[in-house]
C-alpha cells in the first residue's frame, strides 16, 4: 500500500489552518484528477490505540539524544513491518507534528517552531496491524543549545583507488543544504591528477580565512586571507615536504603545519585494511603576510605531527613518536615497514610568544605509549580546558584503526578518560569542537565498518558525551546510500563565499615560494 506523507501541527495558530487547507487542497486535486489516495485529510492520532511494551525501531536512531535547538528537522524511518504508520511529535504541551507513513518527513518551518523553546521533544509511534492500532513506548529527545550553523567535510571514496573523484562541500545544519565549495571535477580529463585535502579555517571560518591542500598535479597549498587568493610552496631546502596538516592560529595570520614523508601499507589478512605512517615529519610556521617559514620542531629521531592551538593562541598541542635510537634516519622507512605496530605517539605542547613570534620548551601532556597505546589529533575546547584526542593501539592514522576510540583531558587537573557517550565497538577518528564548546562532530564507522560517517554529540560541563546522533538528512536513507566517506568535518560559522572558478584559478596558478626564516 502506497502512503501519502501528511504533516500537520497540532495547534490554534494560523500555520495549522494554512498547512491543512494546503494538504486538503492537494487531495482534493489528486482524487479531481483520478488518482486514487489512502487518508486523504490531515492525519489523526488513532483515539483507539492499545499501549505495548514493544518499542518502535527507528533509523537513524534518535531515541535518547541531545540535539542543538537549530538542527534541521530528524527525520527517520519505522523499521518495523505494518500496514500504517502514524507519528506525534510534541513539546508536551498540546502543540505538536503528526506524520503519517513510514517515514516522517518534517516540515522544517513545524520542527524548528517546535524547538524553540522546549527541553524535550517526545516522539509517539503508532503502527497498524489489519484493523488494530498499537501505541508504542514514547522517545524522548532532548534539546541544548544551539550548534554552529555550517559544517564542512570532504567526500571521497573509501579507498586510495579513486583519489580523483573527490570534493569539499559545505552544509548547512539548520536544513538540508549542501553545496560544494571544490571538486576535483572542475579539471578537465587531461588536467587531472590531484588530491585535494585538509581544508581548514581561522576562528571557524569567521573573517572568512581558509586554505586547502593540493598534492600531486598542481600541487601546493591554496590560502584565501583578507579576500585574496595564493597559492603557496611549502616545500623548500629546510621542509621535509609541503605543508600537511594545518592549524589557523585564532587570531594571528600564522598558521603551524606538519611537513610530512608519507608511505602506506596495503593488508590482504589485517582487520585495518590500510595503514597510513610517517616516514619522517616535522613542524613548521608560515607566516601569511610576510610570507616566511620558519621550523619550530625538526628531531630526526622524532615523528612529530598534527599540530594544534589552544583557545587563545598561547599554547601548541601536537602529537611525536619517539623512534628506538639505534633507528637511523636512512633506515627509518625500513624499520616503519616492518614495525609499524611499535609505533606510539604522545601529546606534548610548547608554549607561544605572539610578540616574538617564538616557541619555548616542550611540555609532555599525555602518554599514551607508556599504556602501550597510541594518541593522535589533539583538540582543546573553546574555553580551554578539555583536550579530545583519538587513541588507539599503534600508529597515527586512525581512521583506518577499528580499535580507535575519543579520549578527553582535563587540562585543569590532568584527568585522562575514554569518551564513553561517544564511542562505538569501532572507529571514532577525525573530531572537531564547536565554537561554543557544547558540541563535537566526528567521523565514525560504526554503521558497517566501511564508511566514515559523521556524528553529533552534545558536551556538558564535567566533558561528559551525549548518546550522538547521525548527520539529519532529508531522507533517512540518505547516509547509507551515498557511496563516500566523510573525512575532515570542521564546524563553521558562516560558509565559504569564494566561488569555485576563483578556487580553480588559484589552484591552476603557479605558487609562491616563502622565504626561510631561522628555527624557532
Amino acid at each position: 500500500m502506497n502512503h501519502m506523507h501528511h504533516i500537520t501541527f497540532q495547534s490554534h495558530g494560523t500555520a495549522a489552518g494554512i498547512r491543512k487547507t494546503t494538504v486538503m487542497t492537494v487531495c482534493a486535486a489528486l482524487l479531481a484528477a483520478g488518482i486514487a489516495m489512502c487518508g486523504c485529510g490531515t492525519p489523526k492520532i488513532p483515539a483507539d490505540a492499545t499501549p505495548t511494551d514493544t518499542e518502535a525501531a527507528i533509523h537513524p536512531d534518535y531515541s535518547g539524544v541531545t540535539v542543538p535547538r537549530n538542527i534541521a528537522p530528524l527525520n527517520f524511518s519505522v523499521v518495523d513491518d505494518a500496514d500504517a504508520y502514524i507519528a506525534h511529535i510534541h513539546s508536551g504541551d498540546g502543540h505538536g507534528i503528526i506524520t503519517e507513513g513510514k517515514t516522517a518527513d518534517i516540515d522544517i518551518d513545524l520542527w524548528h517552531g517546535l524547538l524553540k523553546d522546549a527541553d524535550t521533544i517526545k516522539v509517539d509511534i503508532y503502527t497498524r496491524h489489519g484493523d488494530r492500532w498499537n501505541r508504542h513506548p514514547e522517545i524522548t529527545i532532548n534539546v541544548a543549545e544551539d550548534i554552529d550553523p555550517y559544517i564542512s567535510y570532504r567526500l571521497i571514496e573509501p579507498s586510495y583507488v579513486n583519489y580523483e573523484n573527490m570534493n569539499i562541500s559545505q552544509r548547512c545544519l539548520e536544513n538540508f543544504d549542501e553545496t560544494v565549495i571544490f571538486s576535483n571535477a572542475a579539471f578537465s580529463e587531461e588536467d587531472k591528477g590531484q588530491c585535494i585535502n585538509c581544508h581548514s579555517y581561522q576562528d571557524y571560518n569567521r573573517q572568512g580565512n581558509m586554505q586547502m591542500h593540493v598534492r600531486a598535479n598542481h600541487g601546493g597549498t591554496v590560502i584565501s586571507h583578507d579576500g585574496e587568493l595564493r597559492k603557496v610552496n611549502l616545500k623548500t631546502p629546510a621542509t621535509i615536504s609541503a605543508g600537511v596538516y594545518p592549524a589557523w592560529h585564532p587570531t594571528l595570520p600564522l598558521i603551524a603545519y606538519s611537513v610530512n614523508t608519507t608511505d602506506q601499507l596495503f593488508h590482504t589478512r589485517d582487520r585495518n585494511k590500510i595503514e597510513v605512517q610517517d616516514a619522517a615529519s616535522d613542524l613548521i610556521l608560515y607566516d601569511v603576510e610576510g610570507n616566511t617559514v620558519s621550523t619550530i620542531a625538526a628531531d630526526v629521531s622524532r615523528l612529530e605531527t598534527f599540530p594544534a592551538w589552544n583557545n587563545d593562541g598561547a599554547m601548541l598541542y601536537y602529537a611525536s613518536a619517539q623512534l628506538p635510537d639505534s633507528v637511523t634516519p636512512d633506515k627509518a622507512k625500513q624499520y616503519k615497514a616492518a614495525h609499524y605496530t611499535d609505533i606510539k605517539y604522545d601529546i606534548f605542547r610548547r608554549p607561544f610568544d605572539a610578540e616574538t613570534r617564538t616557541f619555548g620548551a616542550e611540555d609532555t601532556v599525555y602518554m599514551a605509549s607508556a599504556q602501550g597505546k597510541s594518541a593522535t589529533l589533539p583538540r582543546i575546547s573553546p574555553d580551554g580546558r578539555w583536550l579530545l584526542f583519538t587513541r588507539g593501539d599503534y600508529g597515527t592514522f586512525h581512521i583506518w584503526h577499528h580499535d580507535a576510540d575519543l579520549w578527553i583531558t582535563d587540562l585543569a587537573c590532568g584527568e585522562t578518560r575514554p569518551l564513553d557517550g561517544a564511542n562505538s565497538a569501532d572507529t571514532e577518528s577525525y573530531h572537531s569542537w564547536s565554537s561554543n564548546g557544547h558540541w563535537i562532530v566526528f567521523s565514525s564507522r560504526r554503521d558497517d565498518g566501511a564508511y566514515t560517517r559523521l556524528y553529533i554529540s552534545h558536551i556538558d560541563h564535567d566533558g561528559t558525551a551525549s548518546k550522538p546522533f547521525i548527520l539529519p538528512q532529508r531522507s533517512p536513507a540518505h547516509n547509507q546510500r551515498r557511496y563516500k566517506s566523510y573525512n575532515v568535518p570542521e564546524f563553521m560559522a558562516a560558509p565559504v563565499t569564494t566561488s569555485r572558478a576563483q578556487w580553480l584559478d588559484a589552484v591552476a596558478s603557479e605558487p609562491v615560494t616563502p622565504d626561510v626564516e631561522p628555527e624557532r
